[in-house]
């Protein structure tokens, strides 16, 4: 008898709309336990979240059931009607349209669980955006010009 096996980490990064500063450090845990919330809901596993005021990153598995596509377009609507309502997030205007996902082997876990938990000590030395595109280069995705001047 045969059964089916899978092992995809994926680092997946999505940004607020036009990178504005919209998600207040004082209450992100808030928004982090909602987005955990969401996995366990789909069946999927969150090992790390973290992010700045403009943007969030997140190492994880998702069900074998899903496309990352939907699973995305799902998260961002739902988070982005979740901060919509919240008390805590007023300036938030929703979520930038794209988004990243980088796949990982196992043996690298450590390595991107340490990164995304040092997100705020990262983010005194470079911006969000020389940071997106260092994390597409050294995974080999060709990055469309228009968006990276």
């Amino acid at each position: 008898m045969m059964t089916s096996y899978r092992q995809i980490l994926y680092h997946i990064v999505f940004r607020t709309k036009n990178g504005e500063n919209t998600l207040s450090q004082d209450n992100i845990r808030d928004l982090y336990s909602y987005i955990n919330g969401y996995f366990r809901k789909k069946k999927c596993h969150l090992y790390r979240i973290n992010g700045t005021e403009n943007h969030i990153h997140l190492l994880c598995e998702i069900h074998p059931s899903m496309a990352i596509a939907d699973f995305m377009r799902e998260l961002k609507v739902s988070t982005s009607l979740w901060l919509k309502q919240s008390r805590y997030f007023t300036a938030f205007e929703g979520w930038a349209e794209g988004y990243a996902v980088l796949t990982y082997a196992y043996r690298d876990k450590d390595m991107i669980l340490n990164y995304i938990k040092n997100q705020q000590s990262h983010h005194q030395l470079i911006s969000f955006e020389e940071e997106y595109k260092n994390l597409l280069e050294e995974a080999g995705v060709l990055i469309d010009k228009r968006y990276f001047p």
